[in-house]
């Protein structure tokens, strides 16, 4: 069984795109048919830069998911491969679980570019600039940080964020809770690294986008998909369109369980992982499933290689 598989914010990059829109018609039709969704020259920005205003997390979250998706619809429509043919689910890590679902079909290009848009500017809008912060954990396990945050917290938010890979969990909050957990962090024999991030994403913080996110959603026409993806939230398949935007509602300040969704996607009999667009989660499935077979697809070879094998 295998896994199509999308990355979240960190994997931008200036240049992104643009060699695959040099080689298909198919990819640029999707930076067009995004940069008319927005009413931005997203595309240009994502091959030229500043890498500043493309890190901008209203910027990066859409750029990521184009990307992404222009790679899987080159698949499909030059390589003649069907997601609902080759892959049995599909997954992504924070906005790329809107990848995900756009990739399946169950939500259309320019309504989840408008949504990660909006998510964007809702997540940086929702606590100001300097009150939270974020960092990585290393060397220590789920359950080890989860006590940490806890103790550290002292009446602030201080919680796991995302639950990455074995020794690779990342904590979320205010600032001063992040800084007390990683000192804590320290003396348990981890390594906390403050991550370079404008707000403290998926905590009880974001709570005003969720609000944001509840109300657009709501509004969304949503579709079953093609085949069932599997919620961070709850590290579940989920494939009811009401169930699914109230798990992206919760998604917000919620916990990004990949790890154990990578473990639930093995249980069901996935040992093939295809992600798109992006270099992140193999490395991470490799580390949680070791035997496991993880593919990134980038590049135009990429998908000519990746045609062939399937």
């Amino acid at each position: 069984m295998r896994a199509f598989i999308f990355p979240g914010q960190g994997s931008q990059a200036v240049g992104m795109g643009q060699a695959l829109a040099d080689a298909s018609g198919v990819a640029r039709e999707v930076f067009q048919e995004v940069d008319e969704a927005l009413g931005q020259n997203l595309f240009r920005l994502m091959a030229d830069g500043p890498a500043d205003t493309l890190t901008l997390t209203e910027n990066a979250q859409p750029a990521i998911m184009a990307n992404a998706i222009a790679t899987l619809r080159v698949l499909e429509r030059e390589g003649g491969v069907r997601l609902a043919d080759k892959a049995d689910f599909v997954a992504g890590h924070s906005l790329g679980e809107y990848t995900a679902l756009c990739a399946a079909e169950a939500i259309d290009l320019t309504t989840t570019a408008r949504l990660l848009k909006l998510r964007g500017q809702a997540m940086q809008a929702a606590v100001p600039v300097g009150e939270g912060a974020m960092a990585a954990i290393l060397k220590l396990d789920f359950d080890q940080v989860a006590d940490i945050a806890g103790q550290a917290a002292q009446g602030e938010v201080c919680t796991v964020a995302n639950d990455n890979a074995p020794g690779q969990v990342v904590i979320s909050g205010h600032k001063a809770a992040i800084e007390r957990a990683s000192e804590l962090v320290k003396s348990a024999g981890g390594r906390a690294m403050p991550l370079p991030v404008s707000a403290p994403f998926h905590c009880p913080l974001m709570q005003p986008a969720a609000d944001a996110m509840a109300d657009a959603l709501g509004k969304a026409d949503l579709r079953a998909p093609l085949v069932p993806v599997f919620a961070n939230v709850t590290a579940a398949p989920v494939g009811a369109p009401d169930e699914i935007k109230r798990l992206l509602v919760d998604q917000v300040t919620g916990t990004v369980r990949w790890r154990e969704s990578v473990l639930a996607m093995q249980e069901a009999g996935v040992h093939h992982f295809v992600e798109f667009g992006g270099k992140v989660l193999g490395p991470m499935i490799k580390r949680i499933v070791p035997d496991a077979e993880a593919l990134s697809v980038v590049s135009m070879d990429d998908v000519e290689q990746l045609t062939k094998s399937l």
